[in-house]
């Protein structure tokens, strides 16, 4: 099902009411944007969107793959028979930036492209659930809707068209001409597992080069 999240950033980003869900080369596309580009909006992975966007791309078409990143949710639980709001809360978890890595990795076979932009965009959301407390079930409530807490402005999310982006989302970490995931992780202060999310990306985008071994760990250097 549709949410209000998806609907209204097709709006936002649609030239027209009438440049929303096109047919497009044998596509359902959710938007087109005032340059003519296809807009896709992807709350889900980008793997789901690999070989639709590359029969776009060998079409032609000019794609604008829009992925919104909830920076911080409200969660608002209702009760299922009055409707009646039971509690509302501050969500803990929240998306950053760089945590991004972990799409592309499904997204190596068709990022980067001339024609094609990746936008992150930071959102603010709320949940709306209906408290469904059973037993044996691991969730308790059963989520009816998510929309935008707020209207966000396009202009302030994170392009991505070049593998020199891809530096930029580590923001631009300072390495050694070669260096492994753990340097990585210590040059952008993060765990080791994301440090190799982010070493395999790199590696299959051609941002970087293998360069030796060390040990059982792959060495790179940054591609010419």
């Amino acid at each position: 099902m549709e949410t209000s999240l998806h609907r209204e950033l097709k709006k936002l980003y649609a030239a027209s009411p009438d440049a929303i869900e096109v047919a497009e080369s044998n596509y359902r596309i959710d938007a087109i944007d005032r340059s003519g580009a296809l807009v896709e909006i992807q709350h889900a992975g980008l793997g789901i969107l690999r070989r639709k966007i590359l029969s776009l791309l060998e079409d032609g078409h000019r794609i604008r793959i829009v992925k919104p990143w909830i920076e911080r949710k409200t969660i608002e639980t209702y009760d299922k028979k009055s409707g009646e709001l039971l509690r509302k809360r501050k969500s803990p978890k929240s998306q950053r930036p760089i945590q991004f890595f972990g799409e592309l990795i499904h997204f190596t076979q068709v990022f980067p492209h001339p024609r094609l932009s990746i936008e992150i965009l930071s959102v603010e959301c709320v949940e709306r659930r209906i408290d469904t407390p059973r037993k044996g079930r691991r969730k308790q409530y059963k989520s009816l809707d998510v929309a935008l807490a707020q209207t966000p402005d396009p202009k302030t999310a994170t392009q991505l068209r070049t593998t020199k982006d891809l530096w930029k989302l580590m923001g631009r970490p300072k390495l050694p001409k070669t260096f492994d995931t753990m340097e990585i992780a210590q040059a952008i202060g993060e765990p080791r597992w994301l440090a190799q999310q982010i070493a395999y990306v790199l590696s299959r985008c051609g941002a970087t080069e293998q360069h030796s071994k060390r040990g059982n760990a792959i060495v790179y250097h940054r591609a010419a």
